[in-house]
């Protein structure tokens, strides 16, 4: 996605979030940020963007987040329960409504049978209650896993948002 299509989207989650006088935050493990970085490009985005945590390690989910340490141990931190429950501490643990979080394997290298690279979880909470999980597989090299992330999570609030 071009960075026009991303500042587009980012500016219509914007609007839609201002319209629903909601704050969103993101936590954020394989994208580093990028989501943040996003929207923060669209000038006025303060006043519907509260933070970003980027929780690139299990130990940061843990005290950032309050990721269970054994969904970490029993599901892997790439994983839809623990996209869950990172989704749902970042409402926690902000001041935003809303709520979006990622992780994955963005590769080359971290890969498994069973999580090959290009596999990507998210999760949507609004308030206290988990609205929604999803589990990716995206192709190409690292930073396209990682475009291709950041877009998915700004589709599910924007998706969100106009169909309630």
């Amino acid at each position: 996605m071009s960075d026009t299509t991303l500042d587009k989207l980012s500016l219509r989650v914007g609007e839609l979030l201002k319209k629903q006088g909601y704050m969103m935050a993101t936590a954020e493990s394989c994208t580093g940020g990028g989501v943040a970085q996003a929207v923060t490009e669209i000038a006025g985005s303060s006043q519907w963007f509260d933070r970003a945590f980027v929780t690139y390690s299990n130990e940061a989910k843990v005290e950032m987040l309050a990721v269970k340490e054994c969904s970490l141990e029993q599901f892997g931190a790439v994983s839809i329960e623990v996209a869950a429950e990172m989704a749902l501490g970042a409402v926690q643990h902000s001041r935003a409504q809303i709520a979006v979080s990622i992780t994955g394997i963005a590769g080359p290298g971290g890969g498994t049978q069973d999580k090959p690279v290009g596999t990507v979880c998210f999760g949507l909470a609004v308030g206290s209650e988990l609205i929604q999980v999803q589990h990716c597989l995206f192709t190409g090299d690292r930073t396209q896993v990682r475009n291709q992330s950041v877009c998915h999570a700004l589709q599910l609030i924007e998706k969100h948002i106009e169909t309630n």
